[in-house]
């Protein structure tokens, strides 16, 4: 059978893309339902956009290619599509909107955008190859019969979450048509440590406390969660997107606090105090004790001189720790790195080697922080590239 357009992946990107292609556009996807990543994100509540999102949130190569999807389809314009299904949502943090009941209403608001659109959806089905001729492309599915279309959308995400059944589909389909990409590496996801690390944070596992986290530059003022395996919370995902093998991250345990003035009160209200005890003023008990023993830090406050003290507040300040790795993409929530888009068009996500072949979503390399701006880039460049099939047509 010919399509005017095909689309591979029904996650959030290839459900926008196909509202908005139009008739004859059919999206295919080897899982046995569309939008997973969007059912389980949010704690199940979905965080679909940022009311901050712009140009500044995104990691690139070429930090400027996402500004054209960006303006061209906001978040405004998102919300706006959310409120006209009457989906009742709220802002948590920063910006962060959620819906106030499932995940599964954006999922349902995409199909039904799609259905209005006169687009079809195929689930679990598998693309097995790929070829290119002068009537478009033909694609070679398992255990069906080939199909062909004139416009290729590949929006199969990157390799984060393996067992959602994400691949490096999308790359090998890029290089086999003249496309370069950039390092891939796991993005947002929580950060490892070595037996001398975890020797202090392992018994402090579900403790969480707001702190900034830095990594390469970039700082983060977040909760901070300490686990079996080392750091996550996060501020840590979004260090984690900066972060590179061997290079330390620094933590402040008191952002926005003079922690060697806090310590000086500590002492003045009561000299008597403990130490240990002392820092439970200004940390959760069970990591204020921690970091007390592991720091050899005993005796009173009376006791402590001005320079000790000033040494445990650098110390609390800028605790600089190196990590060992990362959870990897297992649990990372999206892929840094990516298509190079110095082969795309910017304005339609289309490649500039192959007419009618596009690439969105995830698979580009554009990856925002947490808090909805993945989301936001998938429906930004989704609609781009939707909108250039569909005025093609007219």
């Amino acid at each position: 059978m010919h399509y005017p357009t095909i689309i591979l992946g029904a996650g959030a990107a290839g459900m926008m893309a196909a509202a908005q292609a139009g008739p004859g556009t059919l999206v295919l996807d080897h899982a046995r339902a569309p939008g997973e990543k969007i059912r389980i994100s949010g704690g199940g509540r979905c965080n679909f956009t940022n009311l901050h999102a712009g140009p500044e949130n995104f990691l690139s190569a070429n930090p400027h290619f996402c500004k054209s999807a960006l303006a061209r389809y906001d978040q405004h314009d998102f919300i706006a599509l959310v409120d006209r299904h009457r989906i009742a949502w709220h802002e948590k943090t920063l910006g962060q909107l959620f819906c106030d009941g499932s995940a599964r209403q954006i999922i349902d608001m995409l199909l039904a955008e799609m259905r209005g659109a006169g687009a079809e959806l195929r689930l679990e089905t598998a693309v097995t190859g790929i070829a290119h001729g002068t009537d478009g492309f033909t694609l070679t599915l398992d255990g069906a019969a080939p199909l062909t279309c004139r416009n290729l959308v590949v929006a199969t995400g990157g390799k984060s979450i393996p067992k959602m059944g994400a691949s490096g589909f999308a790359y090998r389909i890029a290089e086999q048509f003249g496309h370069e990409v950039t390092e891939t590496r796991p993005a947002l996801v929580p950060l490892t440590f070595g037996p001398d690390v975890l020797a202090l944070t392992k018994p402090l596992a579900g403790v969480s406390l707001p702190a900034r986290v830095s990594a390469e530059g970039a700082a983060f003022d977040e909760a901070l969660l300490f686990t079996h395996r080392g750091l996550s919370g996060p501020a840590i995902l979004q260090a984690s997107s900066y972060w590179r093998e061997g290079a330390p991250i620094r933590i402040d345990l008191l952002p926005g606090q003079d922690a060697l003035a806090a310590l000086k009160a500590a002492r003045a209200e009561n000299g008597r105090r403990a130490v240990g005890t002392a820092l439970a003023g200004l940390l959760p008990n069970r990591l204020a004790a921690a970091w007390a023993e592991a720091r050899g830090l005993t005796g009173q406050m009376a006791n402590i001189p001005d320079r000790d003290l000033a040494g445990i507040a650098a110390g609390l300040s800028d605790w600089q720790l190196t990590p060992a790795g990362s959870e990897g993409y297992r649990t990372a929530e999206v892929t840094l790195g990516g298509i190079d888009t110095d082969g795309l068009d910017a304005r339609s996500m289309e490649s500039k080697r192959m007419k009618g072949l596009f690439f969105i979503g995830e698979a580009v390399d554009v990856t925002g922080w947490l808090g909805g701006y993945n989301f936001q880039w998938a429906w930004s460049s989704g609609w781009a590239a939707g909108r250039a099939i569909a005025e093609r047509r007219a």
